[in-house]
C-alpha cells in the first residue's frame, strides 16, 4: 500500500504473509465499444462489463468505469490488467526493469489493430511511491488508510492502475499508480482520506520517495518509453 502524498500512490504496505504476487488528454470522443475492449480482459466477474478491476481492490468503489474514459485511456486501462512484477527486488530496482511493460505495450498494439482505432501519440502520467517502513508499524493500520484514499482517487477520475508489493525483509518496498495525465492525479490527491493517509506517513515510514514518470506511446504503439516527467 502507498500514502498519496501530493499526486503519489496511496498508502503502501502490503501485509507480511499476504498473498499478493509479484505480479490525457481526451482524443475525442469514444468510438469503439467498450465490451469490444474488454473483450478477453479481467472484469468484475461478469456483473457490469463497464468496471474493471485495477488494483487489489475489487470492491465496487475501487473500479475503474471505463465510460469515463475515451478510447486510448480505456485500451491502456485494459492492457495495464495484464501489468505483473518481474523481479523480486523491485523494491529498490530500477521502475522500467521491475514490470512486463513490453507485453503491456504489445496488447494496446493488438487492441489498436482489433479495434481498427486510429492511435495518436500519447502520454500518461507514472508516479512510483519508494518507502521503508519500521518493525513497529502496524500493517493493519496502512491497510485502512490505502483502501480510503484509493477509493477517493478512484472517484476522482483518471486512476488507470494501481499496483503494491509487500515489504522485504528491510522493510523496503514499492507502490505505482498510472493516471490519465497530472491533472487528475493532483485532484485525486487532494480528498480527506489522502490528508489522514499523508499525515500518518510521517509516522508510520522510515523513510519514502516519490519519482515522477511519463509513459509515451506513439502512433499506432508501435515504439513507447518510460522517462522523467518535466512539468
Amino acid at each position: 500500500m502507498a500514502v498519496a502524498v501530493a499526486s503519489a500512490p496511496l498508502d503502501l504496505a502490503a501485509p507480511r504473509g499476504s498473498d499478493h504476487t509479484y505480479p490525457s488528454e481526451n482524443q475525442g470522443s469514444v468510438s469503439i465499444s467498450i465490451k469490444e475492449i474488454a473483450s478477453g480482459h479481467q472484469m468484475t466477474n461478469g456483473k457490469n462489463e463497464n468496471l474493471l478491476i485495477v488494483s487489489p481492490y475489487e470492491e465496487e468503489p475501487h473500479l475503474l468505469d471505463l465510460r469515463t474514459l475515451d478510447s486510448a485511456n480505456q485500451i491502456l486501462a485494459q492492457a495495464l490488467t495484464g501489468l505483473k512484477c518481474l523481479r523480486s527486488d523491485y523494491a529498490t530496482a530500477p521502475y522500467v526493469e521491475i514490470f512486463n511493460w513490453t507485453e503491456v505495450i504489445e496488447s494496446v498494439r493488438q487492441q489498436v489493430a482489433t479495434s481498427d482505432f486510429d492511435w495518436k501519440e500519447n502520454s500518461f502520467y507514472i508516479v512510483v511511491f519508494r518507502s521503508q517502513i519500521p518493525p513497529t508499524t502496524v500493517y493493519a493500520d496502512l491497510g485502512v488508510l490505502d483502501k480510503a484514499a484509493h477509493a477517493e482517487a478512484t472517484k476522482s477520475g483518471g486512476f488507470l492502475k494501481y499496483w503494491f508489493g509487500s515489504p522485504d525483509a528491510s522493510g523496503r518496498n514499492l507502490a505505482t499508480c498510472v493516471w490519465r495525465n497530472l491533472h487528475d492525479a493532483r485532484v485525486g490527491s487532494v480528498g480527506e482520506a489522502h490528508r489522514k493517509a499523508a499525515g500518518a506517513a510521517r509516522q508510520l515510514y522510515t523513510e519514502w520517495k516519490i519519482e515522477r514518470l511519463r509513459l509515451l506511446i506513439k502512433d499506432d504503439a508501435k515504439e513507447w518509453e518510460i522517462s522523467q516527467w518535466v512539468d
